[in-house]
């Protein structure tokens, strides 16, 4: 029987610490560059320590249909890449232990303790309202800036609206892998509050904009921002 751990997003194991919201991997605080399918492996793992993951639940979370060939490459280079990340060893494992053609488990003791940044999120935004959405085409073209109204320092932009019923589904859920998974996938972006962005389509302003970023990590990416995190339109 699996143990069921709290809900909260940091994870803690030796020196490093994983923030599964973010998806930001740290040692002593410093942060390790990991990203892409290597993460996601990583959270799978610390969803459920001390449990084998098998390679066909790898391939069925994270791998398309009908991608044997590059499943057996990719997952391989993608464990390579995550033990280097944790300086961990294939023949003498501290943290991810190989079990021979059946799949990998996460050997070190996991602690979970609540996120700074899990606190700096916003509520995601609530549920669309029934009617006929209120376009607002003169502000195509417009430069507006990201914010918060309770202060928090950025927000987290899906790349498309349908990204946001994605990510509304996972935090309703409180499914932070869910969350994780979406970050790692850079389907929804980190963005710093006071990032400017150029509204691309307004065809649902009441709900939000389709956007250009024009500053920070993102420049030049396109995302959904919701009408809340909009500032300098009216």
């Amino acid at each position: 029987m699996r143990d069921e751990l709290p809900s909260e997003s940091r994870l803690c194991f030796d020196a490093y610490q994983v923030d599964l919201r973010t998806g930001e991997l740290r040692k002593h605080g410093t942060k390790v560059h990991l990203a892409g399918r290597p993460f996601q492996i990583l959270a799978l793992l610390l969803e459920q320590p001390g449990e084998l993951l098998t390679r066909k639940e790898l391939q069925s979370r994270l791998w398309p249909a009908d991608t044997f060939v590059d499943f057996e490459h990719g997952v391989n280079a993608a464990i390579q890449t995550l033990r280097r990340a944790l300086c961990d060893s294939h023949k003498h494992p501290r943290f991810i232990e190989t079990l021979p053609r059946r799949g990998y488990r996460f050997i070190a003791a996991v602690e979970r303790t609540p996120s700074e940044a899990a606190a700096k999120l916003p509520s995601p935004p609530g549920p669309k309202q029934p009617g006929v959405p209120e376009p607002r085409s003169e502000w195509v073209g417009q430069v507006a800036t990201i914010h918060d109204e309770a202060g928090r320092n950025y927000v987290l932009l899906p790349i498309t609206e349908k990204i946001l019923d994605e990510m509304c589904s996972c935090e309703a859920a409180s499914d932070d892998l869910g969350i994780s998974l979406l970050v790692a996938d850079e389907k929804l972006l980190l963005v710093s509050c006071g990032t400017k962005v150029k509204i691309l389509d307004a065809s649902n302003a009441a709900l939000g904009c389709t956007v250009r970023i024009l500053g920070g990590q993102f420049v030049g990416e396109r995302a959904f921002a919701p009408r809340a995190y909009l500032s300098e339109l009216s």
